[in-house]
């Protein structure tokens, strides 16, 4: 007997608390802090019902003060605006490459929001990620494939994929064909590859992530249950990284495998690997000692992110907003939002949190926010593995998605642009129809519910 929608939510309500630690919200009405996915800090400007704003990811924290806006455009300007190689007239923004993906933030993070898959032989905003079996990295060409090179420098290779298609049949008849990235490497340039997994990733969106840096740790570490004690399915697990300085690991908020435990390492990460910038957390070169040539043109300064730029682009990731939700009182909003939960989507893409203390960033303090995500590594299945390991990231596993702004994402980065890591999903519906492992029960769950639930249901997350 099928038990009532708003019944089961009450009784998985009641596991998602004693998991979680925290009230988790009411499925079956809107909440009067839903809306305000950012709590403070979030974007209302738009018309609600109507997404016209291509630059609504970029905008400024709401509750920031005249000083704190004006940083915010200072790193605005340092994050939009390419980088050019060393030495030049413009030092404040030299050190490019010698080996790179792109030339400035915002040719991967399209207008702060998420890439799009390679496509008509063009690779910017995506990238391939490679790794030997034990994680490491590849001896001549390190853990990612750059394709770009400044003058007197080949790139290491060229990248581009092939589509695989296969069709999934849902309940009613609907047919939707899925499709799957198989990257194609040619024109290697310093010898053989060697590492044994390639990972296609598309640029996640950036919005959001002082928010969830403030997520207390102890927050996140409760909510895990790897041994699935509950016995719901779902064993969400932290992955525990190192950040520079800190004695003991960290959980990992930030990457796709949670592999970064900070906004500053995730993006000085980003600096070296994608741009070739070395700064006081990454000082050297991305060349390996099979790339003499490129190592002899790194020419900038020692670091090249200069202290007051990494700063300011800092404060510019942290405060980016979050857009408010639009139609979130629908009626086919609400019961979609509690199908969300009936069927288990809330179990990894948990709705709530409370942001911490902090007096070095106070707007972002005491925030009732809406991510919808743990943070927690899940076993997605055979169908999204990559075999890459991340610190302890697995390669079947990846970090639940925050779901807040999706509504927006194709106004944002155009129609080109895709769900999951590789960006092979063109959908909201694609993209659950590829969650497997701990997720496939809720996978099945949608693919057999009645056409007109499956609708309430994308109508929901077409609102967050």
């Amino acid at each position: 007997m099928r038990i009532p929608v708003l019944a089961f939510v009450a009784l998985l309500l009641g596991a998602c608390t004693e998991r979680a630690g925290d009230r988790q919200p009411d499925y079956a009405s809107l909440q009067p802090s839903e809306t305000l996915s950012g709590g403070a800090t979030t974007f209302t400007k738009l018309n609600p019902t109507v997404s016209l704003a291509q630059h609504a990811y970029s905008q400024p924290a709401a509750n920031l003060g005249t000083q704190e806006r004006a940083l915010f455009v200072v790193g605005n300007s340092f994050f939009t605006s390419p980088w050019v190689s060393a030495p030049s007239s413009v030092a404040a923004r030299d050190g490019l490459g010698p080996l790179f993906n792109a030339a400035a933030c915002q040719d991967c993070h399209i207008r702060d929001g998420r890439g799009r898959p390679p496509s008509d032989g063009s690779a910017v905003s995506s990238l391939l990620r490679i790794a030997m079996d034990d994680g490491g990295a590849d001896p001549v060409y390190g853990n990612q494939i750059q394709d770009r090179a400044l003058p007197g420098v080949n790139p290491e290779a060229r990248l581009s994929v092939r589509w695989q298609f296969t069709e999934r049949q849902l309940a009613g008849g609907e047919t939707v064909q899925l499709r799957k990235p198989v990257p194609q490497l040619s024109h290697l340039a310093y010898g053989k590859l060697q590492a044994a997994h390639h990972s296609l990733r598309i640029a996640p969106p950036v919005f959001g992530m002082g928010l969830l840096e403030l997520i207390p740790a102890r927050q996140i570490v409760a909510a895990a249950d790897e041994s699935d004690q509950n016995g719901d399915g779902i064993s969400g697990r932290v992955n525990w990284v190192s950040e520079s300085g800190a004695k003991e690991k960290m959980p990992g908020r930030f990457g796709w495998k949670a592999s970064q435990p900070s906004v500053r390492q995730q993006s000085l990460a980003a600096f070296a690997n994608d741009m070739g910038i070395s700064s006081a957390l990454f000082s050297g070169e991305i060349c390996t000692q099979s790339q003499a040539a490129c190592d002899e043109l790194a020419k900038g300064g020692s670091p090249e992110l200069e202290t007051v730029i990494e700063n300011a682009v800092l404060f510019y990731v942290r405060h980016l907003a979050v857009s408010a939700r639009r139609a979130a009182n629908a009626p086919e909003v609400l019961t979609g939002k509690a199908l969300f939960n009936e069927i288990g989507c809330a179990s990894c893409h948990r709705p709530h949190w409370t942001t911490g203390h902090s007096d070095e960033f106070p707007a972002l303090a005491s925030q009732s926010i809406w991510p919808y995500t743990d943070l927690l590594l899940h076993d997605m299945g055979d169908g999204l593995a990559d075999g890459v390991r991340e610190g302890e990231a697995l390669g079947r596993e990846w970090r639940t998605s925050p779901l807040w702004g999706i509504h927006l994402a194709k106004v944002v980065g155009g129609q080109g642009i895709g769900f999951l890591h590789d960006g092979r999903a063109r959908d909201f519906k694609e993209a659950i129809l590829w969650h497997g492992g701990e997720a496939e029960a809720a996978r099945n769950a949608f693919a057999s519910l009645p056409e007109q639930q499956r609708s309430d249901l994308l109508s929901f997350l077409k609102s967050l």
